[in-house]
């Protein structure tokens, strides 16, 4: 990233994704801005539960008290919208959380990829773009940055 050009990096307020914004600015040295449209789904009563812990409570993935699809993919819609009207122009670079990635890749592919389609890699790129009215996904789920 530090060999591209960029004007800010907005990430999730959430410790991990606000951690993972400095250490890249360390290299851009641009602003970092906190949105909340970008939180990690809440995931009710197994926040904090292991994989096997999840499935083993709760086999159907039906967990008590989560954050609504609806509400959840709203929030995102709103937050990229959002980024749209108030950096038009820019090269922004969103840090944020699986779940919120996977439903921006679905609801901008119309569902052909992201949520319950796509498994992410930890770390992964996305590259979408705002082009003539319309967000593009130029590519996702980059991780060739990781190698070595």
């Amino acid at each position: 990233m530090k060999n591209s050009e960029w004007d800010l990096i907005i990430t999730s307020p959430l410790k991990r994704a606000k951690q993972t914004a400095e250490i890249i600015n360390e290299a851009l040295n641009i602003d970092v801005i906190e949105m909340d449209e970008f939180i990690e789904k809440s995931f009710g009563d197994v926040e904090g539960m292991t994989l096997q812990e999840r499935r083993s409570a709760y086999p159907d993935r039906n967990y008590p008290n989560q954050e609504d699809d609806e509400a959840f993919s709203s929030r995102i819609q709103k937050g990229i919208e959002k980024i749209q009207e108030k950096y038009e122009h820019g090269k922004v670079i969103l840090v944020a959380h699986g779940a919120v990635i996977s439903t921006l890749l679905a609801i901008l592919s119309d569902g052909k990829i992201g949520t319950g389609k796509t498994r992410l890699g930890n770390a992964c790129i996305s590259n979408i773009h705002f082009h003539e009215g319309m967000w593009l996904i130029k590519d996702y789920n980059q991780i060739s940055h990781l190698s070595n």
